[in-house]
Formats: structure tokens, sequence, C-alpha cells
């Protein structure tokens, strides 16, 4: 919880005087209507940029949706949702050249980046400014069902799918796969619904170039993940959503097992003494393994020369009675900001181990991916008389609540003034003024652009290869 024990000082609120006339009053609205649009689209881009440095990572959050709902208090849904538009309007110039004049609201936008592509941007911001927000809405839907009717060879994709995997020198497993269009489509949905945002990066090997400094020294950043690496963990999630009983707890009632095999010292410590290793595969590092004893079923093994002696029983490190406990004081993912409310992990905050109590008090719910930030990232957490405190790795706290910032600076028109941006009350009107819009014709002129451009480049990969010269032969003519 965020409180405060100060009252916010007053705003400098300017009604609106009653005897406002209805001409001036309508101006007002309209024109402030395009500088919102305008200080809009330059907001999607300080967040693209900023979530193109990862500058949220820094913070532990999961995404730049993260960071927006934690730190400008947007909800999460719309959070993603402004994280993709900002992606999708650094690789459209012609929308965002609209956005910026304020000739296009957010919603306008927002519709435009689900379909346009280099080839139909021109085509649509045309459209854009001659529909309304619900005419354009109503455009943008039935394209998208147009686009995605066009399945060709349904019968051979089916018949060529599979999958294949191995297990490679290092460790890891490597596998390749096939699906046909419908079933690829259904898995990469659920991919991005665990991924978090859904969307791609824009450049997924453009490196971070944000430095951060504390105190005058530079902060290490961590290294950026690929989105192929975001999409793994994306699948994993989805894997064991899928072994996860469909109970709304998150805990399964016969679950998927992994077995770990681990000696007391090295789960201890900080280096393998014995052992510490998958069943029938690869290595462990000890703090993956206390990760993943934190929340686990315990079998002691006693051995001589390798030979087990004994096999005691099979005991959960956290009872039953203490995790519903759990689950009812912490109600989700206790790291600032995460709202994860499913499939979380019972943590440790002094391992056990070491040594730290199976209680409540030594106890805190975290996701999966906070879990392993604070097992192997190098971030803390520490029982504090309030409850708990979250540092990063350099050491700096993070604040479970951010302090709001009050605004500062000129006022919003002025803004949009000082970086070239005129309006007036026709600048995002629709240029139709609300008349009817042929949706038939303006699908066929899109789908017109997009199938031509399609059939270019399929024609330009099956074309022949041009014939080299033919050369003149050093073999001497044949003489009668």
């Amino acid at each position: 919880m965020c409180s405060t024990t100060e009252a916010m000082a007053p705003v400098n609120e300017s009604p609106v005087p009653a005897d406002l006339p209805l001409t001036d009053l309508e101006r007002e609205i309209c024109e402030l209507a395009a500088d919102l649009a305008a200080a809009t689209c330059r907001w999607l881009l300080l967040v693209a940029e900023f979530d193109e440095r990862r500058a949220w990572a820094e913070w532990g959050v999961h995404s730049c949706a993260h960071w927006l709902s934690w730190r400008c208090s947007i909800g999460l849904v719309a959070a993603r949702e402004h994280v993709r538009v900002a992606r999708r309007l650094r690789e459209l110039p012609l929308v965002r050249a609209a956005f910026s004049a304020g000739e296009l609201s957010y919603c306008k936008v927002r519709a435009l980046t689900r379909v346009a592509t280099a080839h139909t941007e021109a085509s649509l911001v045309t459209i854009a400014r001659h529909a309304t927000g619900a005419q354009l809405e109503r455009l943008v839907r039935g394209y998208r069902r147009v686009l995605a009717a066009s399945i060709d060879d349904a019968r051979k994709a089916h018949e060529r799918r599979g999958l294949r995997w191995r297990w490679e020198d290092d460790g890891s497993l490597s596998f390749t796969g096939r699906l046909p269009a419908e079933d690829g489509a259904l898995l990469l949905a659920a991919i991005q619904a665990f991924q978090e945002p859904a969307a791609e990066r824009a450049d997924d090997s453009a490196e971070s170039s944000m430095q951060l400094w504390v105190d005058g020294e530079p902060v290490p950043t961590p290294e950026k993940p690929s989105a192929d690496a975001r999409r793994a963990d994306a699948l994993i999630t989805l894997v064991r959503a899928a072994l996860t009983a469909a109970d709304g707890t998150g805990h399964a009632a016969q679950p998927a097992e992994v077995i770990v095999h681990v000696d007391a010292a090295t789960l201890a410590g900080d280096e393998i003494h014995e052992r510490s290793e998958l069943n029938d595969g690869p290595a462990l590092a000890p703090e993956t393994v206390r990760r993943l004893s934190c929340d686990a079923a315990i079998v002691r093994i006693a051995e001589r020369d390798g030979q087990p002696l004994s096999v005691g029983r099979r005991t959960r490190t956290i009872s039953p009675a203490l995790r519903r406990a759990l689950q009812a004081r912490d109600r989700g993912c206790r790291f600032p900001g995460c709202t994860h409310r499913r499939f979380l992990h019972a943590h440790h905050i002094v391992h056990w181990a070491r040594g730290g109590p199976t209680t409540l008090g030594n106890l805190i719910q975290l996701c999966s991916a906070h879990h392993r930030l604070v097992h192997e990232a190098g971030f803390q957490v520490q029982a504090t008389a309030g409850g708990v405190r979250f540092r990063r790795p350099d050491g700096r706290p993070i604040p479970h609540c951010p302090p709001p910032t009050p605004s500062h600076g000129p006022p919003l028109a002025a803004l949009n003034r000082s970086n070239g941006v005129q309006v007036d009350a026709d600048t995002c009107r629709a240029l139709s003024a609300g008349e009817h819009l042929d949706y038939g014709l303006a699908v066929d002129i899109l789908l017109d652009r997009e199938l031509n451009h399609r059939g270019a480049q399929a024609a330009a990969r099956q074309a022949p290869l041009p014939r080299p010269p033919e050369r003149a032969s050093a073999r001497p003519p044949l003489r009668a």
C-alpha cells in the first residue's frame, strides 16, 4: 500500500465560466483534442525510446508496460497497448507525421498500427483523415478479417506438421517444429499472451545505450535479452500454465516433476561439492537449485560411496496450511510494480538450507521472473519491521509506490507551439464530417495494394537467374 501523511497542495484550477459562449467552448474542446494528440505522439515516441533502451529493466519490472503501470499509474492492459503503438510508430513515418501534427487522434493511430505496412500506409492515412474514429475502427476490423482469410494449401501444411528436439553439449535443449497456419497462430497468440508485452521489438539486435550513474559512478547494466530469449521465457511460462491444474490457485494437484540431485553442502554454499544436477541432465548452479528448492518437495537420501543407504519420505518445504496463509496475506507477487497473481513461488527470504525458518515471517510470494531475479540476478529482498524491502543489484532501494511527479513546464498548448505544432479547431476533424464511408471499396483498395506487393515478391523469388554472357571458346575452330 502507498500512503501519504501530508495533504496535497491545491492545484491551480481553471474552471470553465458558465457564460462561456458555445462557439468558444466547442473551439477550445477541438483545439485541445489536437493538442492532446500531438503531445500523445511525442509521449509515445519517448516511451518507444525508453523501451528500446530497456531502461525499465533496471528496476526489475517485467516489461515497459509494467513500468508504465507502476510509474505512470496507467492500467496494465492500456499500458501494453501504448507500448505496442509506440513501437509501431517508429516503423510508420506517415502515420507518425500526421499524429505529431495533431491531425490524427490516438484512437485512429491505434487502429492504423494494427494493419498498416509500408505499402498501405499512405492509403490508410488518407482514409483516416476523412473517416471518423468509429468508421476507421470498423474499416480496420473488416480489412483484418479479409487478410486473415487468405489461406493456401491447408491440407499440405497440416501434413507437414512436426516437432523434433535434441540435447546439446552444454546441457540446453534445442528443438525445431512446423505447424499449420492456424495452429501456428494459436501458439504465437499463447506465447505473446505470456510474453508481456505481446508485440515484438522494432529492432531486436540494438544494444542498450542507456548508462545509469549513482554518486558519479557508472552502474553496470544487465545484458539485453534478445526477442528470441523473451519468447523462450514466454513459452516456459505457457508450459507451466498448461501443467498446472485450473483451480485458480496456480498449484497443480499432480504436477509434472523436475528432479534435482544436490548434496547438502552444495545447497548451503556457492560451489558444487559433490553433485548439483538435473536427473539424467546437466549440472545446475547452487543458486539455481536454491531457487528451485524454495518451494519444492524434498526427499532426503543417505549415501555412502555413491550408494543410497536409506531414502526418507517425500516432504514439502511448505505445508498446505502455511501456503494458504501466505496466499491470503500476499495475494500476488510482492515485487514492486508486479501484478502477477497466479503461478507464484513461495520464496524464503533467508533460504532454509542456510538456516532460515519456514515460517510466514520468512516467506513471500514471487512470480517466476522475480524469483529468478532475486536468486540469480543480484536483486535483494530483506525483511523489515513493516514488511519487506527490495533493492537493485547496485543497492538502490526499489519503492513500492513511487511518489507522484508534479507537472512542470509550460502548458500543453504552449509546449506544442514550441515544437512547431500549430492547431486550430479543425486540425483533428474528420474531413468527411461523418458522411457515409464505402467500406467495401476501401478494403478492396487496401487489399489490392497488399496482394500486388505480395505477388511482386513471389514473382521475384521465382524469377530465373539471368544467364551469364557466353564466353568465346578457347578451342581453335575446326577445319574442314
